[in-house]
């Protein structure tokens, strides 16, 4: 048993240090911007075209890549609440390290990633636009709102899960693990009559 354990644990170290070599191989030539004096997040709001990296840590942590200061790009830190925003037509990556987020809104043509699981006791997700989200979650709670065209991939553990989307959206829960589940589905869009269809389980 402690064997598999720790084979088990050696797996996920070495997924989540493969991935993050991925992603240093493909940015290691971009210009990085590591903020200082960010600490306490517990909001982040993406707006425009934005490539957002999400992983667990005991410190905050946020870099930019490419060149942030000369792509008219905003980030911005008050009250724990995280700013991100630019509108260039080169995405602008950005990669943050929490420690206790609670709310993630994502608007536009912004995408999210998870590095490894997201832990969180609970976290509220919203979704606009055409905004997207691959989240690999390891929660007790967490709410996901899925609105006009936005599309998310969630998987891994959470035990108590609401999921409110509208027709017009795309949610994959295929790999999502959840004792108690609740979905409702929004009908209100001119290919469909109004209303909502709500799913417990």
């Amino acid at each position: 048993m402690k064997k598999s354990i720790l084979t088990i644990a050696i797996a996920l170290v070495s997924l989540l240090g493969v991935s993050q070599s991925a992603f240093a191989a493909n940015h290691d030539k971009d210009e990085v911007t590591v903020l200082t004096a960010i600490s306490r997040i517990n909001k982040i709001e993406v707006h425009g075209n934005v490539e957002l990296y999400l992983s667990n840590g005991t410190t905050d942590q946020v870099k930019v890549y490419n060149k942030y200061y000369s792509e008219n790009a905003l980030v911005q830190n008050q009250n724990g609440v995280l700013s991100i925003s630019s509108y260039n037509t080169q995405k602008l990556v950005v990669w943050i390290t929490v420690g206790d987020l609670q709310n993630l809104s994502v608007y536009d043509n912004a995408r999210v990633k998870s590095f490894g699981q997201l832990s969180a006791l609970d976290l509220d997700v919203k979704l606009y636009n055409h905004a997207s989200a691959q989240l690999n979650m390891d929660a007790y709670a967490a709410s996901f709102q899925l609105n006009d065209h936005a599309k998310a991939d969630i998987e891994g553990t959470i035990a108590k899960a609401e999921l409110n989307y509208d027709y017009s959206s795309s949610l994959n829960i295929t790999n999502l693990n959840c004792e108690h589940l609740a979905k409702k589905v929004n009908l209100n869009d001119s290919a469909n009559t109004a209303g909502s269809l709500v799913e417990m389980q």
